[in-house]
């Protein structure tokens, strides 16, 4: 179901109200919110938020107070979908918030999508709760802007409704960032479907999976003039007769599997072709830099869930009759790993709302991408050291924070690709790479 339409057309009167003065505090920003708020009461209100994004705060915060950090830390021990939660955000008509309001989502902007996905993980859900959402959140951003009538009702509705869920099947083994050199192929055939052959590495979701995003070659890397062309987009059923899925072991995020894709003869139609043959370069771009929005908020709540926990932990720990909290080596990094968080936050938003209103360059995006991981990754470690030997405990949480926090400083782009980005089209250094 959708988000309620008094609730949905508020929410989106608030968001076209407030993009000529972005920075419009929240008529909340009084309510006095501790920053060690329990995962039992709203998480901390944030004195820039606008009206719009304080209210999907909010109402996020009341469905992951129902899903307490024990609850993920048995999905994580249990390696179990989180089917549940995602059934309840669902539920809730949370998973269109970007989408079109005909398809039965908000069509709200990336700013409220990112307090959305950065209020999930800062629950305490981490990257399992944001990650089991992701997709559904952003993914199919180029079948909104390219798909026909029909793709647009037949694949948005069941996806914002929850019935079916989506995988992004982009890497491949041997070619890694290098998506232009992707080698799997789809041929024509007769009747106007294709036949895919080739493998696909990093699709997270595929075990749950009814549908797949797929970017794979019509045209063959030595027959095209330019490596971009020759790319084509499709989003069809995940054939599981021809495509095998075989999960990756890793290291955190564990209620969310990551998969090997393998197939030969895999049958797709025409019919559920995205654009036109040979442009799925171009339709897969758009999108890519919200979701490193998107993936820069769900580190923030990563960094900030730790921090709350070792806040708490530090206020009450007494060694050599005093709080631990109140000796400057357990403080100070604290405290500077608050002002690292807030500072990523602060460009992460404005970067959202930038691309809400139509600012098209990766530089910013990419940018809160990185800074957003490492003052994350800067939080978690600290907790963890700060809290000592309990900050290695796994019923303290913060352990599971740091394993979850290496993603986003590896994924959907590594921090060594951004630096050259930066340092190619920003400061027009020569290319590194």
């Amino acid at each position: 179901m959708a988000l309620s339409r008094s609730f949905s057309r508020c929410l989106r009167a608030n968001t076209l109200h407030t993009r000529s003065s972005l920075l419009r505090p929240s008529l909340n920003r009084l309510q006095h919110r501790t920053f060690v708020a329990k995962a039992t009461e709203y998480l901390p209100a944030y004195p820039d938020l606008t009206e719009s994004e304080q209210s999907v705060r909010d109402g996020i915060a009341k469905i992951t107070s129902s899903f307490l950090e024990d609850y993920w830390l048995q999905i994580d021990k249990a390696q179990r979908w989180p089917s549940e939660f995602q059934r309840a955000i669902a539920d809730a008509g949370w998973l269109g918030i970007m989408m079109p309001t005909e398809y039965g989502g908000s069509e709200l902007g990336l700013s409220e999508a990112t307090v959305m996905m950065q209020t999930i993980s800062e629950s305490g859900a981490g990257m399992t709760g944001s990650s089991s959402v992701h997709m559904n959140i952003f993914g199919l951003a180029p079948v909104v802007k390219y798909g026909n009538e029909e793709q647009k009702a037949r694949f948005l509705k069941p996806l914002i409704e929850g019935r079916e869920r989506a995988c992004f099947g982009v890497t491949e083994p041997n070619t890694g960032l290098d998506t232009l050199k992707l080698q799997s192929l789809a041929t024509k055939q007769g009747d106007g479907s294709y036949v895919a052959k080739g493998s696909k590495i990093w699709t997270s979701t595929a075990q749950v999976a009814e549908k797949i995003l797929l970017l794979v070659r019509t045209t063959p890397l030595a027959e095209v003039k330019k490596s971009t062309h020759g790319l084509t987009l499709f989003y069809t059923d995940l054939d599981r007769s021809a495509v095998s899925v075989t999960e990756i072991d890793k290291m955190g995020r564990m209620g969310v599997d990551t998969n090997i894709l393998g197939f030969e003869g895999w049958k797709i139609p025409e019919k559920d072709r995205i654009g036109e043959e040979g442009d799925g370069f171009k339709l897969i771009m758009h999108g890519m830099n919200a979701e490193r929005i998107l993936v820069a908020g769900e580190a923030l709540g990563l960094g900030y869930a730790a921090l709350r926990h070792a806040s708490r932990y530090a206020k009450e720990r007494v060694v050599f009759g005093r709080p631990i909290g109140q000796n400057q080596g357990i403080q100070h990094p604290l405290a500077k790993s608050w002002v690292g968080l807030e500072s990523a936050r602060l460009m992460v938003m404005q970067a959202a709302r930038m691309w809400d209103e139509g600012y098209a360059a990766g530089e910013y995006a990419n940018a809160c991408k990185y800074w957003a991981a490492e003052m994350a990754f800067t939080a978690c470690e600290t907790a963890v050291c700060s809290m000592g030997g309990m900050g290695y405990a796994k019923e303290y949480h913060v352990e599971r924070f740091l394993r979850e926090v290496i993603i986003p400083r590896l994924a959907p782009i590594s921090r060594e690709m951004i630096l050259n980005y930066i340092g190619e089209k920003v400061l027009e250094l020569p290319r590194s790479y």
